[in-house]
């Protein structure tokens, strides 16, 4: 039934090229989205926000995406899930997906994929499990990571009215520095007296 809807999908896609030779776009399918990609988006949520879309301009391996708090304020992550300052059309209307929740989100993550919409009884056994159960499993390395990127955007979300405005294009620098055993205000502030004093 999916390859039915295929030519019809690649000749829509096909005009949206076409009308702007520049612009890549994907299909906007969440669930094509590779798990690590969106643990990550995961990380951005459990920090900022329970929901979150995805810009439809770029790749599915890495777009940009939204992540939105119950006031409705918007953070924008990039590929990377550093903070990015979007486009005022990149997250319009026409060039972003629905709008997910965290528990969807989980979910894809939990059953590589298997639905958003109507998900399958066996999905949500095994989603009940991985929440119940054990946690899916990590690498020490993963996990530190994990951690630093917790503490680095909650000091970032903290202080970013005293930080450049610049700050964000220094972020894997700050993270190898927390890594190697440096606070999040030890490293923010070695990269402002490296770059911005």
């Amino acid at each position: 039934m999916a390859r039915a809807s295929t030519p019809g999908r690649a000749c829509i896609i096909g005009r949206v090229i076409l009308s702007s030779s520049k612009t890549k776009r994907w299909h906007g399918n969440v669930e094509a989205i590779k798990a690590e990609f969106l643990n990550g988006v995961i990380t951005q949520m459990t920090s900022y926000g329970d929901r979150v879309h995805f810009s439809m301009f770029g790749s599915v391996q890495k777009p940009h995406y939204e992540v939105i708090n119950s006031f409705d304020k918007k953070m924008a992550f990039d590929g990377n899930h550093h903070l990015h300052r979007a486009e005022e059309t990149e997250f319009g209307p026409g060039n972003v997906t629905p709008i997910f929740t965290l528990d969807q989100i989980k979910r894809i993550v939990a059953t590589g994929g298997s639905g958003t919409r109507s998900t399958p009884r066996s999905a949500r056994a095994s989603s009940a499990r991985s929440a119940a159960g054990t946690a899916r499993p990590t690498t020490a390395a993963a996990r530190a990571r994990e951690a630093v990127d917790g503490e680095k955007y909650a000091y970032f979300k903290a202080n970013r009215h005293m930080l450049p405005d610049e700050i964000n294009q220094h972020s894997d620098e700050i993270s190898k520095l927390m890594l190697n055993g440096m606070s999040a205000e030890q490293a923010f502030g070695e990269v402002i007296s490296k770059y911005f004093d």
